[in-house]
């Protein structure tokens, strides 16, 4: 008996490890990708960059996991029913539960790494991920201004540099301060550079005016030699400050959201709608191995194959997913579409419960004598 437990559940182990490795990294490397404008224009060091493109990975696995469970599951049994190891296993007297045990086993495992990841690891790594894009942004010269751009600082004030040397010196230099709304300010230089400073970043101006306009006056110009731009502290105290998205925090947080619904009822909602979405989402990798346990352990035996099973246990799969990516986006809107979020896995895994018992019974009953007239 224990045979038949663990030669499945080693092929299952393999499969599943293999398709989680293949699709994840083949995801990771297309959305690391773009984040290769940091190290080539931004002077972001490559540690960092790894640094955050490992960052990346608990979502996609939290992503990938029930699919994987789904391809592991259905690749395997189809293998030993091709095999005709299913086949010998049912001619011996060996039950569907018995049968479905290894796959259970696997399910249940990835269910709960599923667990882990949707509620401990993905908003941490997430929240991580996002508060070094944003010292990205605040700390590093050359994201702070690229060349040819025009860069929003903060509110009401905006930096232009057309060229920037090797040196770092830059050249041709328009900058816009409104921070002042009674009087903005436009300067424009012919060079100059970014300097860090214990108050903040200060851009030095080199040959250059200054035009000021006031209200109800003309405008007034200052020729300088040399002018400094104060660009306000961007760092370190305001990161402090920096909101954090639904997806960043933690289940807790989720459910008792910093908003309520009477001053921002949307905002609200897509708090609830994640807190729920985080609770359902492992529950797919037990749900869609019900689903490739009831099209590859139901019917009889087929000598051409199993890809009309296979092909109607996918689009099972597609429609359950599809089902809660669209209750999930309509439970932002309206919370009473939540209990549609868990019945796009409660009631997919209770049909395949039923297919997967169900079949002897019928064939019994096919096969009982019809009395003689």
């Amino acid at each position: 008996m224990r045979w038949m437990i663990r030669y499945p559940l080693y092929q299952m182990l393999t499969a599943l490890l293999f398709v989680l490795t293949s699709v994840t990294c083949a995801i990771w490397l297309t959305q690391a990708l773009r984040f290769i404008d940091y190290i080539v224009n931004r002077g972001v060091p490559l540690s960092t960059f790894l640094y955050m493109a490992v960052l990346l990975l608990p979502d996609f696995f939290s992503l990938v996991l029930p699919v994987a469970t789904f391809s592991a599951v259905a690749f395997t049994y189809n293998k030993m029913t091709m095999d005709s190891e299913l086949v010998v296993m049912r001619a011996s007297g060996v039950s569907p539960g018995t049968l479905a045990l290894p796959a259970l086993i696997v399910a249940l495992g990835a269910t709960l790494i599923g667990y882990v990841l949707s509620l401990y690891v993905a908003p941490l790594s997430h929240g991580g991920f996002k508060e070094l894009t944003y010292q990205i942004r605040n700390e590093y010269t050359n994201a702070i201004l690229r060349e040819g751009v025009f860069s929003t600082i903060s509110e009401n004030l905006t930096v232009y540099v057309r060229q920037r040397s090797e040196s770092g010196e830059l050249v041709g230099l328009l900058v816009y301060d409104g921070r002042d709304q009674r009087a903005p300010v436009t300067m424009v230089a012919e060079r100059g550079a970014l300097v860090r400073t214990a108050e903040g970043p200060r851009v030095l101006l080199i040959n250059g005016n200054r035009q000021e306009q006031r209200e109800g006056s003309s405008a007034r110009v200052l020729y300088f030699d040399r002018y400094i731009v104060d660009l306000g502290r961007l760092q370190p105290n305001s990161a402090a400050l920096r909101w954090r998205e639904p997806r960043e925090r933690f289940l807790g947080e989720l459910l008792s959201p910093d908003v309520s619904p009477q001053t921002d009822p949307t905002m609200y909602n897509k708090f609830i709608a994640e807190a729920h979405q985080r609770i359902v989402t492992p529950l797919f990798c037990l749900s869609y191995a019900l689903i490739a346990l009831a099209a590859l352990l139901t019917g009889e035996f087929n000598r051409r194959g199993q890809l009309d099973r296979i092909l109607g246990a996918v689009l099972a799969v597609i429609a359950s997913q599809a089902l809660n990516l669209g209750a999930t986006h309509l439970a932002t809107r309206e919370l009473g579409m939540v209990p549609l979020m868990y019945a796009s896995v409660i009631l997919p895994s209770i049909a395949s419960v039923y297919l997967i018992l169900a079949p002897r019974r019928r064939r019994r009953t096919v096969a009982e004598p019809v009395p003689a007239e």
